[in-house]
């Protein structure tokens, strides 16, 4: 005699309820990777985040002066730390000017220094460069670039670099004498002209 059909196993039961069971242990082992693994990219984000933007410095009385090596020129306040320099070096097949932010910046950062004025846009890339001392903003243009007609007219001229504030120079014919060396349309010695005062 058979038993009743009510009572008997169903084939696989058993295996079905242990196979569940397993999976719901694993389950409450671990949490799952995805949040592990947002955890891990919020920690390395905040070490790798860009310093906090300083303030724009005042310039008012700041003026270009002669620097102690010929062909460089210094913009700031007299008897401070310069704020921007610019200089003529030779470049590969053309003479360019180097192009000094004396503002702090984050290691081996790369960013766009703009100077607006005159009528004109100049935009150079810049390297954080170590001097020794401090990271700082340094570029190159080529000295016939015709984005440095920024720096030949009688208005005043905005630079900018991101994160280091925007640098007001004051009108002056010494950025335009100095480009204007570089390319060889003036002697070396032709006298440099008085600042504006």
């Amino acid at each position: 005699m058979s038993a009743p059909s009510s009572a008997r196993a169903e084939p696989g039961g058993s295996g079905r309820l242990a196979l569940c069971a397993v999976v719901f242990a694993l389950a409450a082992c671990k949490p799952p990777a995805v949040d592990d693994y947002v955890e891990r990219v919020a920690l390395d984000a905040a070490q790798s985040r860009a310093s906090d933007p300083l303030p724009s410095p005042d310039t008012t009385g700041a003026l270009w002066a002669e620097s102690d090596r010929p062909g460089r020129i210094l913009y700031g306040k007299p008897g401070e730390a310069p704020l921007l320099a610019l200089a003529c070096e030779a470049g590969a097949g053309a003479p360019r000017i180097h192009i000094t932010r004396y503002v702090a910046a984050d290691p081996e950062a790369k960013a766009i220094l703009a100077l607006i004025g005159n009528g004109h846009v100049a935009r150079v890339p810049v390297d954080a460069t170590w001097n020794g001392r401090a990271w700082l903003w340094e570029g190159y243009i080529d000295a016939d670039d015709p984005g440095l007609d920024v720096l030949t007219g009688p208005r005043r001229i905005e630079a900018t670099v991101p994160g280091g504030g925007t640098v007001d120079i004051h009108p002056s014919a010494r950025p335009q004498h100095l480009v204007e060396v570089c390319l060889g349309q003036r002697p070396p010695g032709d006298p440099v002209p008085p600042e504006q005062g």
